[in-house]
């Protein structure tokens, strides 16, 4: 059963995604999806080239996009200085 969700809806998730401090938890949380539905909403939203570099990221140590693996002192969704996303392209500032 796949969710639908709209265009805004849809941008926030991919942003969520691409943040490398928000965990999996925090998009299920919020939209209640699992990270294989992220994982199929990104494959499905993003160019496949794209895809690839949000895997590759995801699967590095770079990412703490598991709650498991972060710090636990981290209590926060997103780095306060993170740039904002729009239209699944990063803004600048």
């Amino acid at each position: 059963m796949v969710k639908e969700f709209n265009v805004i809806q849809t941008d926030r998730i991919i942003e969520m995604a691409w943040e490398d401090r928000t965990p999996f938890e925090a998009i299920a949380f919020q939209f209640g999806i699992s990270e294989s539905e992220v994982i199929e909403l990104m494959r499905r939203e993003l160019k496949p080239s794209s895809f690839r570099l949000w895997r590759k990221r995801v699967n590095s140590g770079v990412s703490q996009k598991h709650l498991m693996k972060r710090n636990p002192e981290i209590n926060r969704f997103k780095f306060k200085r993170q740039r904002t996303i729009s239209h699944n392209r990063i803004s600048k500032r």
